[in-house]
């Protein structure tokens, strides 16, 4: 396991966010585009099953999702991870993770990890809040509970949302999320 944190080369507070159509695990196709102006917020976030950090931060981000579902957010998990070098990352090991962990937002496949490439993520965790024109407004972690067993004291993240759905700018500072690299293909 290689720890890393979110790196800040590629996408930019206040521009576009990269588009994408990524197949979900449940069969559908989803492309952010579609969603531009629909939302009030959209979470997406570069995730796996296999990562003891994803799994210390699954609860919080399915927190987020119930909560401010019905206020506009729409959370996006995407897995760009190869699931040759982790069998556990395989479209099935995804439909496991998503049921044993109440997962019900999308569950994507960055199967060629041009997504992940487009972002500039990172690592797993690594979440982008974009606000309903799909402009990135927020690139940092959940919560200051990195590691896992740990209980968290902020919570970054949900303030980030809450200043979205409100209509206010996102003041929340930038602090990087920290988790196991991204599994790039060989």
């Amino acid at each position: 396991m290689v720890l890393t944190r979110s790196l800040y080369a590629k996408a930019k507070k206040g521009e576009p966010a990269p588009d994408f159509s990524l197949k979900g695990i449940d069969g559908r196709v989803y492309d952010l585009n579609s969603y531009r102006g629909r939302k009030k917020a959209i979470l997406v976030v570069f995730m796996c099953n296999h990562c003891p950090y994803v799994k210390h931060k699954i609860s919080a981000i399915v927190a987020l999702d119930r909560q401010f579902k019905k206020k506009g957010l729409l959370v996006i998990g995407i897995n760009s991870n190869d699931p040759s070098q982790h069998p556990e990352d395989s479209v099935d090991g995804m439909k496991i993770f998503a049921e044993n962990r109440g997962i019900v937002f999308p569950y994507l496949v960055d199967e060629a990890q041009d997504v992940a490439r487009a972002y500039g993520a990172s690592c797993t965790p690594d979440p982008f809040l974009l606000d309903g024109q799909l402009r990135l407004v927020y690139h940092g972690r959940i919560d200051d509970a990195i590691e896992p067993r740990t209980t968290p004291t902020t919570a970054e993240m949900r303030r980030a949302i809450e200043q979205l759905i409100a209509g206010e700018e996102v003041s929340v500072e930038e602090k990087p999320s920290i988790g196991c690299s991204i599994k790039w293909r060989r």
